[in-house]
């Protein structure tokens, strides 16, 4: 699928003038296209025909309309969409098939999927107008860390960029990727996406194969790298680590900056809106509200003042049209900052608390023990067994606890298969003799923050309680 040239112009122009437009000019913007989003859910998605209804889409406040969830969208795929073409059952079979990544989907879509992280993987599709908006935010707000380069090399062609993930699904930075590659021929060799899957002297060796100037990838991972340069295990030094997907707490972002000596740069984003806000130079994180809405509420959908923590947040996407998703319920806990960052923009500020999961440290049949990333356990699960409502707990230095609140014959049998694929997993990793016990019918311990994070460390385990 070639890009509209004409479109992408058009998006990326407003998205240069609006990242130094006022808070009047960029409520204006938001205004305009919900208004345009309401319209066109209605006329377009049979399932939003029936929500908005009785709609007034040029003065109705956004408060008003119904919360809507991932399982219940999924639930009518088929009439949330607005081209009646697609099906989630053709799609189904579509993202099951790796050598399609980034393949467009009926000549005229791109596709990817969630993880699944809050217990049900979804499916996104992607139109002309989403893809425009993603590529002029990553382009033109993606912070400066290193302005001079920028001066002579503005669209960062001259860099090597290395996205260490996984790779081997629809996911939505794998897809991105590729998508590039396969847009612009020229990047294939300087932009490449690096298993996370493999063992960590596999991983460190492809990256120093590459000597990427960029490091894309999570925090849990960046800290592993980090760790790996610091032993003299990995000779790459990037000049610059960009992170996102999970809590970048200040110290992670210390070590990983001692390590590399280079500067850091965190995200957010998710698969329903892949760049939600990025880091200004003075750190704070600027949602791009001209083409999203965040609302931060509490456990009763209420909102809640600015400056405090919600329990969860709404995004409404001013961007797809094609997939409405409006009122969207994501998961996160999100703070939106009641003033202005001193770096002149006014695109809000906010604070994210983010997926917090542990890496693991298991013993290995050798002396060494082995780190075993969260996402990598999460993903060999949910690709292995197609379970997502898990929490694999350590126990010991060689003991896991596997469980699900799956109950009965379902529970079981998902259970035996994610034995297996982790069993599998373990073994890719050059560990074996693991003691896994299983449990069906036994939710997951709360976190802190009351979310229920799905790899947990032996170090964390005094930290859970029952949601």
């Amino acid at each position: 699928m070639t890009p509209d040239g004409w479109l992408w112009g058009t998006v990326a122009t407003d998205v240069a003038v609006a990242s130094y437009a006022d808070g009047d000019a960029l409520a204006a913007r938001q205004r305009q296209r919900l208004a345009r989003l309401l319209a066109s859910a209605k006329e377009r998605s049979p399932f939003y025909g029936r929500v908005l209804q009785d709609c007034d889409c040029d003065h109705v406040r956004l408060g008003d309309l119904p919360v809507v969830h991932k399982a219940e969208l999924m639930h009518h795929f088929d009439e949330w969409v607005a081209d009646p073409a697609i099906r989630l059952g053709e799609l189904r079979r579509f993202v099951a098939d790796p050598r399609r990544i980034a393949e467009p989907y009926l000549g005229s879509y791109v596709v990817w999927e969630s993880s699944g992280s809050s217990g049900e993987p979804g499916i996104f599709v992607q139109d002309d107008l989403s893809l425009a908006v993603f590529d002029a935010l990553e382009a033109i707000r993606r912070p400066m860390l290193r302005p001079a380069r920028r001066l002579f090399d503005p669209w960062g062609w001259g860099e090597q960029i290395a996205f260490v993930g996984a790779t081997g699904g629809h996911f939505a930075s794998t897809v991105s990727i590729e998508r590039l590659r396969r847009l612009n021929p020229a990047l294939a060799q300087r932009v490449r996406c690096i298993s996370f899957m493999q063992p960590v002297e596999a991983m460190v060796a492809a990256i120093d194969a590459m000597a990427p100037s960029v490091i894309a990838t999570y925090p849990s991972a960046a800290v592993l790298l980090a760790e790996e340069r610091q032993h003299g295990r990995m000779r790459t030094v990037p000049r610059e680590v960009w992170t996102g997907g999970e809590n970048l707490d200040p110290a992670m972002r210390a070590f990983i900056r001692q390590a590399f000596h280079c500067a850091v740069a965190d995200s957010y984003g998710a698969s329903e809106f892949l760049s939600l806000a990025f880091e200004c130079e003075r750190g704070s994180l600027h949602l791009n509200s001209d083409w999203a809405i965040l609302e931060t509420v509490d456990e009763r959908q209420r909102p809640v003042p600015r400056g405090e923590p919600g329990a969860t947040v709404l995004l409404t996407n001013l961007a797809n049209h094609l997939q409405p998703l409006i009122r969207y319920d994501l998961g996160d806990r999100v703070t939106l900052r009641a003033r202005d960052c001193a770096c002149g923009s006014r695109l809000p500020v906010i604070e994210v608390e983010g997926r917090c999961e542990d890496t693991l440290r298991i013993e290995g049949d050798g002396a060494a023990s082995v780190q075993l990333l969260p996402l990598a356990l999460s993903t060999a699960i949910e690709d292995g067994a197609g379970l997502f409502d898990f929490q694999l707990v350590q126990q010991g230095p060689r003991e896991l606890l596997m469980r699900t609140g799956l109950q009965g014959g379902e529970g079981e049998q998902a259970l035996r298969k994610a034995h297996r694929a982790l069993c599998d997993f373990l073994r890719s990793q050059g560990v074996t003799g693991v003691q896994i016990e299983c449990r069906a019918g036994e939710p997951g311990l709360a976190g802190r923050s009351g979310k229920v994070p799905r790899v947990v460390a032996a170090g964390a385990v005094s930290a859970l309680t029952a949601p």
